[in-house]
């Protein structure tokens, strides 16, 4: 089976709301909720594929200063095995736009059981939760 190694950040604005990306229609497991990030390239830290991501699907800019590791995820679906580190995120700069067709929602850690996830996403919840 197949690894893939995907990196995943929480980003936390001032009212200890986390953004949540709804996958577009045309994608695997669209309309579930997700952290934003993505694939790690080949010759990528997570950190640097994070600042990729995050300019590319939400138009913001941050730093590996600002990226912290909170957890990772590993999580066997049927085609492939996902390893997902998650970092958390409070800087920034830009208003997080969807770039790539998503929607996005600011949302608090105790209201993610509204919002479908993969996964591969729900064992990260309760880290989040005890950390804001």
């Amino acid at each position: 089976m197949k690894t893939l190694l995907v990196a995943a950040v929480a980003l936390v604005d001032r009212d200890g709301r986390v953004l949540l990306a709804q996958r577009p229609e045309g994608k695997s497991m669209a309309g579930l909720w997700e952290f934003p990030g993505g694939k790690i390239e080949t010759g990528e830290t997570p950190e640097q594929a994070l600042i990729r991501e995050l300019e590319e699907e939400l138009g913001i800019g941050t730093w590996q200063s600002c990226l912290a590791p909170l957890s990772f995820a590993s999580h066997s679906y049927e085609d492939f095995h996902l390893l997902m580190p998650l970092f958390v995120c409070r800087k920034w700069e830009g208003i997080p736009q969807p770039k790539e067709g998503q929607t996005l929602a600011w949302v608090r850690p105790k209201d993610f059981a509204n919002y479908p996830m993969p996964p591969a996403d729900i064992p990260l919840i309760p880290f989040l939760r005890e950390l804001i």
